[in-house]
């Protein structure tokens, strides 16, 4: 059953689609106690997954137990919030008609980033996942709730080709919709109505940890939310801030308040993580290896700089920097404490998910953004070949081919460990191949 559900999973394509986009087929390649599935949605103005929970509840559940049946996992629990009423009504129907007795919902405090795998893991099961560590180093697999409606889908054969994603911020009606990937972000904003402001930036994901990206870009199995935004907000203008800008005023302003420190969930988790000692580092010139390293232990979720600093610093870009300078030195994280126990203060500093919607300047968009039933139809998507981690995908097809959705069109690099399948997301011609594969309607 274990090698039947990997094989089919491999061949599906399937990726975590809440973050970096881990081949799926990798990590239940495992045996744990405990799988979890992630359906905090944690990030202001994102509504797609608990949608997504409450319209294919039983395929979430399905996805779940398939993974606990290839993990050999006793337990599976369902982590979400009290407030998504309609995915909890659902979930508890879509268990009880399965009659699962080892599956469970677990409600999860309404704080960010209480999707954060190791922040989930302590708020589900009271274990803490060790410093550069991942969920599997404490018997634990963690699973968003779309990726287990893949998983899902993978056992009857069917690929990833489509992705839910929440149109919101600026645009005149928010909505879900299930959309082709590969499908131009410019069209879904289309779909929402339009942008309300020009010039606009789009953020592909949340608000704390999405980036920023042109309209021409297309959907991939990570796009979770875009958002549209004035060009002048805060989180526009943050993220567009110079490198050089960042380490002048990390020297000239930081003043050791020590609140990026205090709201930094890894740190709050008893990670050796303390941003402010890395920017004191940055600020006084003394580059202490030991100090810059924590760097390494840093998720970058933007609670350090988006919420706490009142200075307008980012110790999240610091980290991200230094982090990216060690890759090019060769130089790995040697931080691995395992912590006993949690910060004795950490109830104090979790975020409330609505005080952070407020302090982003983001209340007004904070409305509904229903699902759509209707059927999205495009003319043309690019399939981006690297949407995973890992190595990108071969291309198999060449200009002119005629395929079909649902075709394998970019498999896995014989040889390469860590990569996954791509897929036609429409029916037509290929009309372009490169570093993405380019389909159109005929």
């Amino acid at each position: 059953m274990h090698d039947e559900i990997v094989a089919a999973v491999k061949a599906a394509g399937v990726v975590g689609a809440g973050g970096a986009g881990f081949p799926t087929h990798i990590k239940i390649d495992a045996k744990v106690d405990i799988v979890i599935a992630n359906g905090a949605e944690c990030e202001p103005l994102l509504r797609a997954h608990q949608l997504i929970m409450a319209s294919q509840s039983t395929k979430v559940v399905l996805g779940l137990k398939t993974v606990m049946l290839a993990t050999g996992a006793l337990r599976g629990y369902i982590g979400l919030k009290r407030k998504y009423a309609d995915a909890v009504t659902q979930l508890q129907t879509a268990i009880k008609a399965i009659g699962s007795q080892d599956i469970e919902l677990f409600f999860l405090p309404d704080i960010y980033p209480a999707g954060d795998e190791h922040v989930l893991v302590h708020e589900v099961t009271g274990r803490i996942v060790p410093e550069g560590g991942i969920p599997l180093h404490v018997g634990i697999v963690v699973a968003n709730v779309e990726t287990l409606i893949n998983i899902a889908n993978a056992l009857e054969g069917t690929p990833v080709t489509d992705k839910y994603v929440t149109i919101g911020g600026a645009v005149g009606k928010p909505v879900t919709l299930k959309v082709p990937i590969g499908m131009k972000i410019e069209e879904l904003i289309t779909l929402a109505g339009g942008p309300l402001v020009k010039p606009y930036a789009v953020i592909d994901g949340g608000p704390m940890m999405g980036k920023l990206i042109t309209a021409d870009a297309p959907v991939t199995k990570t796009t979770g939310g875009i958002l549209v935004l004035p060009m002048d907000h805060s989180l526009v203008t943050q993220r567009n801030t110079t490198w050089q800008m960042i380490v002048n005023r990390a020297k000239a302003v930081c003043c050791n308040c020590l609140a990026c420190s205090e709201a930094c969930p890894r740190n709050l988790l008893g990670h050796s993580l303390e941003p402010h000692r890395i920017m004191q580092a940055i600020g006084h010139g003394k580059p202490d290896s030991e100090v810059l390293s924590q760097a390494l232990l840093c998720s970058e979720c933007g609670a350090c700089d988006t919420f706490a600093c009142t200075m307008g610093l980012s110790p999240r870009r610091v980290n991200s920097e230094l982090k990216k300078q060690f890759a090019k030195a060769g130089i790995k994280n040697t931080h691995h404490n395992k912590p006993e126990a949690v910060r004795s203060h950490r109830e104090y500093h979790l975020i409330p998910t609505k005080r952070l919607t407020a302090r982003l300047g983001l209340s007004q968009y904070d409305v509904k953004a229903p699902l759509s039933t209707a059927e999205i139809v495009t003319k043309e998507v690019r399939l981006l070949l690297s949407q995973h981690l890992g190595a990108p995908a071969q291309a198999i097809v060449k200009v002119g081919d005629i395929v079909t959705k649902g075709d394998l069109i970019g498999k896995i690099p014989d040889g390469v460990a860590v990569s996954a399948n791509v897929h036609a997301s429409i029916s037509g011609q290929i009309v372009s191949v490169d570093d993405s594969i380019g389909i159109q309607m005929v």
